[in-house]
């Protein structure tokens, strides 16, 4: 597969209309964003049955199926494991995907989110024998799984289910490449042993790596002032032989210009870079307080309604650029509007959620200390 091929377009953060209200999706801007896409030479859409609160799927079908004839694009979407309760669940879902979609197969079928325990779920409601019934009916042409967990449990699972998979969807970017906390490499290796292809999901970890101080971003321009912090990440990610496609998330045109630029004029990363690209990761390690993607799936498990990744963006932001503007957005819009951070009870719901493992109790702990008692702009 040619690197320009391996542009994916990732549907989980969409442009909206309102920044509290993420059912909101900017249609018209989404179909722009579609129209040059397309035009471009790309086709793949990536979504699931959770992401904007369910109408990813439905903004995916005003934009790309009613207005492109079916084998020009190819949709993949995953099966939203957490809500299992029984096997029927998984026929239950799928046919609610492809009505919101309005197709009649995918062309990639994903169990969504493998981790320790909703590997237990989808062992249990035997989600891996369904998605290969799936295949061999052609409701879905490819199978496999998204994963946010280390090594080991992934070597569990393909040990298992490596000759019916065909795709595993990983977390990879050079911020977690050599992370004891994600072991991208050693999952990445572990598929390249295995013989499956990987997919990119989170090549720029939510926006962590290109929403940096500007030290950082003054080290980027220095380097080459002509390429974005955002294509190098994706240079990154697509110069792995194994990886046949990367996703990112874009709301802006902007963005999807800049990728279009990437991977049009794609180049492997050499030597220098990919030096330089190390010398950032650890550097980005040292001014990350919380290592959050804003995937916002703590939120949705969160029985207080914590808006955990607007107070984890605020305490990131403060820490690379000091201000009392900061500050005030603490207490002034997040803190008076939504559910403060001191309302966490610890009851722990959310810490099977999170895709980047992070200790969210003691996290949001340290917000209330940061901005409550020790920064207080009143």
């Amino acid at each position: 597969m040619a690197n320009k091929s391996k542009f994916g377009f990732g549907c989980m953060r969409l442009p909206i209309t309102d920044e509290n209200d993420p059912t909101s999706i900017n249609q018209e801007l989404f179909c722009e964003m579609v129209d040059l896409y397309m035009e471009k030479g790309y086709n793949y859409f990536d979504t699931s049955y959770a992401y904007h609160n369910g109408t990813s799927e439905i903004a995916i079908r005003k934009a790309v199926v009613e207005r492109y004839p079916r084998e020009s694009f190819q949709i993949c979407d995953k099966i939203p494991t957490w809500a299992l309760t029984s096997p029927q669940d998984n026929e239950k879902f799928v046919k609610e995907m492809l009505e919101r979609l309005g197709i009649d197969y995918f062309d990639v079928l994903f169990i969504h989110n493998i981790n320790s325990p909703w590997l237990k779920l989808a062992v249990e409601n035997n989600s891996f024998e369904f998605i290969e019934k799936m295949k061999e009916t052609g409701i879905a042409k490819k199978i496999g799984f998204s994963f946010h967990e280390k090594a080991d449990l992934l070597e569990k699972v393909l040990d298992k289910y490596a000759d019916i998979i065909d795709i595993v969807q990983l977390q990879l970017n050079y911020l977690d490449w050599e992370d004891p906390s994600i072991e991208s490499r050693r999952c990445y290796e572990l598929c390249v042993e295995h013989g499956i292809d990987v997919y990119v999901m989170e090549p720029l970890k939510g926006g962590v790596i290109v929403n940096t101080n500007d030290e950082i971003k003054d080290e980027f321009n220095a380097f080459n002032p002509d390429k974005s912090i955002a294509s190098f990440a994706l240079r990154f990610c697509a110069s792995l032989d194994n990886v046949k496609r990367v996703l990112t998330g874009m709301n802006k045109m902007e963005d999807m210009l800049d990728n279009i630029d990437t991977f049009e004029n794609f180049e492997k990363l050499n030597k220098e870079e990919s030096e330089f690209l190390e010398k950032i990761a650890a550097k980005l390690f040292e001014s990350v307080a919380v290592p959050c993607s804003e995937c916002g799936y703590c939120i949705d498990a969160c029985p207080e309604m914590i808006p955990i990744a607007d107070y984890f963006r605020l305490y990131n932001r403060s820490k690379n650029v000091p201000g009392d503007d900061i500050y005030r957005l603490y207490f002034d819009k997040i803190s008076d509007e939504k559910v403060p951070a001191s309302e966490c009870t610890y009851c722990g719901t959310c810490l099977d959620h999170c895709t980047q493992k992070i200790d969210i109790p003691e996290e949001l702990e340290n917000v209330c200390e940061y901005f409550e008692k020790g920064f207080s702009p009143y």
